[in-house]
């Protein structure tokens, strides 16, 4: 189906600059999610700028530290100082009483993340934006497909960002999108994106290139052609780590609530150091050795990478659960190309590592 959009596309000659493909993808996207608009853009990233900036956020907003560095960048790109917040620890999102300590007169603006496609609290964190006068817009980079009390995530706050990059399950090769119940916000959006351009020759607003290309809509609108059978792939390797890892002491994969739709994009451990034999780094190093490519996933953290390492250099103060959650998490493989078989592998490889560690351990400790 994708090389027959492709080959669409060519014989139109259509290759950008809001074609139909684009527009169908669009189309399809808010349908999916349940809002008026999407605005497709070329990446996540320049997609969050615009949100930022059609907001018309400044000063200090308030996000994660445990997130990827595009969500700070977005705000400091555009001279907006990120302060970062703990995370609650169960769920790996923003803490709302976290978010609370750090209003200032300066701060214009939360940004939420939903990491691993679990949504954040969002009604608590909205009334605190609502008592402050504070707008709200989430970072859902992980969370298309996903929902919260039975709403899909894309409805809440101002505005939500998603990520369609190739790394993603639902992707565009590289892409992004805002989605938005807000009329005026969506076509300032659309302004912003196409250089302000409101017709052939009429510039009306200030904006960049941040137009998707048709050739990235045609693999978007051919993934969502298939969105339920990669999410019942991703919830099949879950569910196979679940029973593969059950009973290793000191390991435990994060919960995805079956109440809610998940799309199950992340494998996430969490490496107990007071209870493995192993920490997380020996046991990241034991599969890399093995040629399993597990990642510690945004470690250390935003607010010990540059530029806000030098220009906050005591914020790990206030982020504890960040601190100590960053240096436990590891993500493990999967995806289209991850079969089960694969899975009993990875599952086998760390059971026995784990195991050797315990024993030598136990004989050292016998010897004094």
């Amino acid at each position: 189906m994708l090389l027959a959009r492709i080959n669409d596309l060519l014989d139109r000659r259509w290759l950008t600059n809001d074609g139909p493909m684009v527009k169908e993808f669009e189309r399809r996207i808010a349908e999916f999610v349940g809002v008026r608009h999407c605005i497709a853009m070329c990446n996540a990233t320049v997609a969050l700028e615009i949100a930022i900036r059609a907001l018309g956020l400044r000063g200090e907003v308030i996000v994660p530290s445990y997130t990827f560095v595009a969500t700070a960048h977005a705000l400091q790109w555009q001279e907006i100082t990120p302060l970062f917040a703990d995370m609650d620890p169960g769920t790996h999102n923003i803490a709302p009483a976290a978010i609370e300590r750090l209003i200032t007169p300066r701060t214009s603006a939360i940004i939420g993340v939903h990491v691993w496609g679990r949504a954040c609290d969002a009604e608590a964190i909205e009334a605190i934006g609502r008592k402050h006068g504070l707008e709200v817009m989430y970072d859902a980079a992980h969370a298309f497909g996903c929902s919260h009390k039975g709403k899909m995530v894309g409805s809440f706050g101002r505005c939500e960002v998603f990520s369609f990059h190739a790394t993603k399950f639902l992707n565009t090769f590289e892409g992004g999108a805002v989605v938005t119940n807000d009329d005026a916000l969506a076509e300032k959006m659309r302004l912003m994106r196409n250089f302000g351009f409101a017709g052939y020759d009429r510039v009306i607003y200030l904006g960049v290139n941040g137009k998707m290309t048709e050739v990235c809509a045609a693999m978007g609108l051919t993934s969502l052609d298939s969105i339920d059978e990669i999410i019942a792939l991703n919830r099949r390797n879950y569910l196979a780590y679940q029973e593969g890892l059950r009973a290793i002491p000191g390991v435990s994969l994060i919960h995805y609530d079956p109440a809610e739709r998940n799309n199950y994009q992340y494998v996430v451990a969490e490496v107990d150091p007071d209870v493995a034999p192993l920490r997380r780094d020996e046991l990241v190093s034991v599969l890399h050795a093995e040629n399993v490519l597990a990642r510690k996933y945004f470690w250390p953290g935003c607010h010990r990478m540059e530029p806000y390492r030098s220009l906050q250099p005591n914020s790990a103060l206030l982020l504890p659960e960040t601190e100590r959650v960053a240096a436990r998490v590891m993500v493990l493989p999967t995806g289209q190309a991850v079969t089960p078989e694969v899975i009993q592998t990875i599952c086998a490889i760390l059971r026995s590592a784990l195991a050797q560690s315990a024993s030598v351990r136990t004989a050292l400790a016998q010897r004094t």
